[in-house]
Formats: structure tokens, C-alpha cells, sequence
């Protein structure tokens, strides 16, 4: 009998989504037959123990983002941090050769970790941003992630060509081997009585999820529907909290926010990529509030508008009486996200 492959998968601790969309990649790669090994640190690493607990899991380097209290900044504090994230990626890197021989491994799946390959195993990344918007530096901060990308054997991209959710962040030539997967989301659509009339679904890093959340406590207060506040915190110990027509959780694993969003007739959420994969697997009516100065989630959330499936607003100008557009638009179509990922390179 064969023992079972071993594949490393690392994805980046920069809120809860590059965690979360490496959940269907874990499961398929179980499926199929492979022992997948994690990788991460933080939230990131906590939200994939809890959903994984059998899994043996490794403590990577952090590359310690931290976001300003004005988004507006955020370019120039990521530039600042540059010196940083690059003594992490060369930390992980080192890790990584060591793990390639202590492990076993047979393969690596990195979610926008830059260090976590090898030229011993076949390695890949996973991204939607071939290209890299920042402003004014659009194109050399897009070349200078091209060319990181190019160091993997292959690059996956989290999306269905036909469908295009990520507009023009995936349309790149300079990619020697890209694939698309197909909308990669952790859910399943399932027919279920609506429970909530809103569902606030935040993620992201601190203090920018803070300052959203004490945002939408305050303005929900004239809301007279029922509402499902998820404050995506993750914890040791889940906490339900319930005042007048608000029930809040500070997180909610896989199943129980499957069962959540399904049972909800609206969505407010950033307009973060893995959270736009989830809502459009799961046909969801969504409204957008982008995270202030990422240029990716404000580029997206325009660009869902455009398309008439979702509108936006800025964290600064929301009001709770926007919601009531949501009516004008067409909403995600539930894409049946059956998406088979071929491991065949490993």
C-alpha cells in the first residue's frame, strides 16, 4: 500500500480569506487521496486548526501587516513594511527547504505567500491579482508581483473565465503558467427557510474591522429587520450574543456560516475577493462596503456595481437607508460551484 502524498498549503495571514478559500483546496485534496499539511500564522493558522483539527499544522514566520488607522495610508505604510515582509519571506523560504526533506513533501500550494516554494517539489500559487493595483504604481507594483509568481511552477487563479469576477485584476500575459480553478468557495447553496433579513459578515485586519463594526452597530440601530452580526473574530471559544433584533457571534465555522448566509436574504460584507467567490456560490443579494485605501476590494466593489450585480458604498458615507438599493440590482447568479482542482502536477 502506497503511503499518502504529503502537500503543504500556506496561505497568507491577511484577514480570514486566503484561510478560508484553502478549505475547499484541503478538502478536495483529502478526497483525492493526498495529506495535506498547514502552514500559516495567526487568524489565519487558528481558523484552519479549528476546521482541520486532525491536521498537522506549522507555524510560518509572520510578515506582521498591520493596517493604518487611516486606509488612505495604506500604500505608503505596505511600502514602509516592505523591509519587513521580505526578512519573512526569506524566513519561511529556509523553513520550507527544511520541510520539503522533513516532511515528505510532494508538492506546495502557496495562497499569496511568497517564500513557500521550492525547486524540489512542484509549487504553485494561488492568486486573482495578476496585476496589482496601487495608484500611480499600478505597474510596477503588477510587474513586481508577476515576476514573484514566475519563481512557482504553476499560478491558480480563483475564477471562472467565462464569469470574470475579478474584472481586469487576473487579465495578464506575462504569467507563464496560469490555470483557472473555477469560483472557489468553501459553501454550498441549500434551499433553507430565510431567518435574517441582513447578514453583516466583517473581516479583515485591525484596526479597519474595528472601526467597521462600531460603524454598522451604530447605524443598524434604526434597522427594523432582523439582523445576524458576524464579527469574525476568531477566538477559542465561540460567543453568542443577542439584543433586541441584532444576534451577534464573534465567528462562526464553515457549516454553521453556510447554514447562516443561506437563511439570509441579504449580505453586507467588504468587498474582499474570497468573500465575492462565497456570495456568488451562493447566489446571494450583497451590498459592498470596501476596505478604505485597498485599492483591489474599491476596484471590485466599482466594478460589481458596474455590472449591476451588487452596489457600494464608502466605509465614510454608508447609511443604513443605502441597503434599500440593493432592489435595483441583480445579485449574484448561484454559479453550482462544482470546481474539481487537478493535482496532477504532484
Amino acid at each position: 500500500m502506497t503511503s499518502k502524498k504529503n502537500i503543504l498549503v500556506a496561505p497568507l495571514n491577511w484577514g480570514l480569506g486566503h484561510a478560508t478559500r484553502c478549505i475547499p483546496i484541503i478538502n478536495q485534496l483529502q478526497e483525492q487521496g493526498f495529506n495535506p499539511i498547514i502552514a500559516s500564522d495567526g487568524k489565519a493558522l487558528e481558523i484552519l486548526q479549528k476546521e482541520f483539527p486532525n491536521l498537522k499544522s506549522i507555524v510560518l514566520p509572520s510578515y506582521n501587516i498591520q493596517y493604518p488607522k487611516k486606509g488612505k495610508w495604506l500604500k505608503w505604510k505596505l511600502l514602509f513594511l516592505t523591509p519587513q515582509i521580505i526578512k519573512a519571506t526569506k524566513s519561511e523560504y529556509k523553513i520550507v527547504q527544511k520541510l520539503v526533506k522533513s516532511e515528505n513533501l510532494s508538492g506546495i500550494i502557496s495562497d499569496n505567500r511568497f517564500g513557500v516554494r521550492s525547486d524540489k517539489v512542484p509549487s504553485v500559487f494561488i492568486t486573482h491579482q495578476l496585476n496589482v493595483l496601487s495608484g500611480a504604481t499600478t505597474f510596477f507594483t503588477s510587474k513586481l508581483h508577476q515576476n514573484i509568481i514566475n519563481k512557482f511552477d504553476e499560478c491558480w487563479i480563483p475564477d471562472d473565465e467565462k464569469l470574470n469576477y475579478s474584472g481586469k485584476l487576473s487579465q495578464s500575459n506575462s504569467i507563464k503558467k496560469q490555470k483557472h480553478i473555477g469560483v472557489l468557495s468553501r459553501f454550498k447553496k441549500i434551499d433553507l427557510p430565510i431567518i435574517y433579513d441582513l447578514l453583516v459578515l466583517l473581516s479583515g485586519v485591525e484596526p479597519s474591522r474595528n472601526q467597521l463594526e462600531e460603524k454598522l452597530l451604530s447605524e443598524l440601530k434604526t434597522y427594523k429587520g432582523s439582523v445576524l452580526f458576524v464579527r469574525g473574530k476568531v477566538k477559542n471559544q465561540q460567543k453568542k450574543v443577542v439584543k433586541n433584533n441584532i444576534t451577534t457571534y464573534n465567528f462562526l465555522l464553515t457549516d454553521e456560516l453556510q447554514t447562516a448566509i443561506n437563511q439570509s436574504k441579504l449580505v453586507l460584507a467588504r468587498s474582499g475577493y474570497s468573500t465575492i467567490m462565497d456570495l456568488a456560490t451562493l447566489g446571494k443579494k450583497s451590498f459592498f462596503i470596501p476596505t478604505t485605501g485597498q485599492n483591489e476590494q474599491e476596484y471590485l466593489a466599482t466594478y460589481l456595481q458596474n455590472l449591476k450585480i451588487a452596489p457600494f458604498a464608502t466605509q465614510e458615507n454608508f447609511k443604513v437607508e443605502m441597503l434599500e438599493e440593493v432592489e435595483n440590482y441583480l445579485g449574484f447568479k448561484n454559479s453550482q460551484n462544482t470546481t474539481q482542482i487537478d493535482f496532477n502536477l504532484f
